[in-house]
């Protein structure tokens, strides 16, 4: 019997998986498993229910979980392995990324790949300790914010958080630290370099290893590739988000593996998913397989941070401190059109409380009692 399952086509996203799916079909008359890739911006239009239909296995995002529970298309991870296995995981896994995919009292995926917002910028660029330095920095020019998709909303998220604020409560964002921070957010768009609020956190980082444009984005999704870039390209670093003592660090990304519904999960699935998550393929055949893994032992290990630019100590206690977005179904398409309405005030300079106001009523349409919380 082979499974199929579903990831996303960076390398982060597929080298790794494939590479295993080789190691174990290897000498089996009929493989194991197979990945099939589609963009990632197809986890974030598809309905999870279609996707989960079609595959066995998927790498999705924490915020989906909620839909996924609510459609009923995801088996409960500890109805397959033991509790003493899953609380394994969960300590060994770095800062919130285990808990991430815990739902309603059960685990529904398995932390493969961690990412946090954090700052990207050039390797001998001086890191900005405050939000006052970087306002300075981006009136030369070369500071970038990331806002498409639902990451205008996200790189808002990760502000107020820094900050000590309440990020999600019945209000979704702390007023004072909002305001704040979005007209922070209006300065820096003013003075973005062309074109910046169009790309997605791989355009960015693109752009940034292919001239010189760039130099600074003070929050984008981490991806370790661009420690080590090919030929031609300009190698970025990466540094923990700006937060104060009591503030969170930057929005918890990366991906789990989840088991659909439609699958009959045999013993060799479930071994292999847990070497997966084993000590020695976590810090070994991940990161050599330009995965960002999700074990703690691989983002303290000198060897991973030797290989990879110090991407790891470098950003570790923003992995660790990393923001935990909601998770309720509905959840998403709030995300969505959050983040739609931060992109509209931005481009058309709105009063900033207006456009908070726009986003709290979205929050609470979000909430409504038609919707399972």
């Amino acid at each position: 019997m082979t499974f199929h399952g579903l990831t996303w086509d960076h390398p982060r996203g597929c080298n790794a998986l494939i590479a295993a799916a080789e190691r174990v079909n290897a000498g089996r008359s009929t493989p194991l498993i197979e990945w099939h890739i589609q963009p990632l911006e197809g986890f974030e239009s598809a309905p999870i229910a279609d996707l989960a239909a079609r595959y066995d296995l998927l790498v999705l995002d924490h915020p989906h979980i909620g839909e996924a529970v609510a459609e009923d298309c995801l088996t409960p991870l500890n109805t397959l392995f033991s509790q003493g296995q899953c609380d394994e995981w969960a300590a060994g896994t770095i800062g919130p990324a285990f808990a991430s995919y815990v739902w309603q009292g059960n685990s529904w995926a398995l932390p493969l790949d961690v990412a946090t917002q954090v700052m990207a910028l050039r390797p001998k660029h001086v890191r900005p300790q405050t939000w006052e330095q970087i306002d300075r920095i981006a009136t030369d020019g070369g500071v970038a914010q990331s806002l498409a998709g639902p990451h205008a909303i996200l790189t808002l998220m990760s502000m107020v958080a820094g900050t000590g604020a309440s990020v999600g409560a019945k209000r979704f964002l702390e007023p004072e630290q909002a305001a704040i921070m979005l007209q922070r957010m209006h300065r820096l768009y003013a003075l973005r370099p062309k074109g910046s609020e169009r790309l997605n956190p791989i355009g960015l980082l693109d752009a940034m290893a292919s001239d010189t444009a760039i130099s600074l984005i003070p929050l984008v999704f981490g991806y370790v590739n661009y420690t080590r870039p090919a030929r031609g390209q300009l190698p970025v670093a990466f540094a923990d988000s700006i937060r104060a003592a009591t503030g969170a660090g930057g929005v918890l990304g990366g991906t789990g593996i989840a088991i659909t519904t439609r699958a009959t999960p045999t013993d060799s699935l479930l071994a292999h998913l847990v070497e997966l998550m084993s000590a020695d393929t976590q810090c070994r055949f991940i990161p050599r397989h330009d995965g960002q893994p999700s074990a703690r032992a691989a983002w303290t290990d000198a060897q991973v941070n030797d290989a990879w630019g110090g991407f790891y100590a470098a950003t570790r206690d923003t992995a660790e401190t990393a923001l935990l977005r909601p998770r309720f179904d509905g959840y998403v398409a709030f995300q969505t059109a959050a983040a739609a309405v931060v992109r509209d005030a931005l481009d058309t300079r709105e009063d900033v409380q207006k456009t908070l106001q726009k986003i709290e009523t979205l929050w609470s349409d979000a909430h409504a009692p038609a919707r399972p919380s």
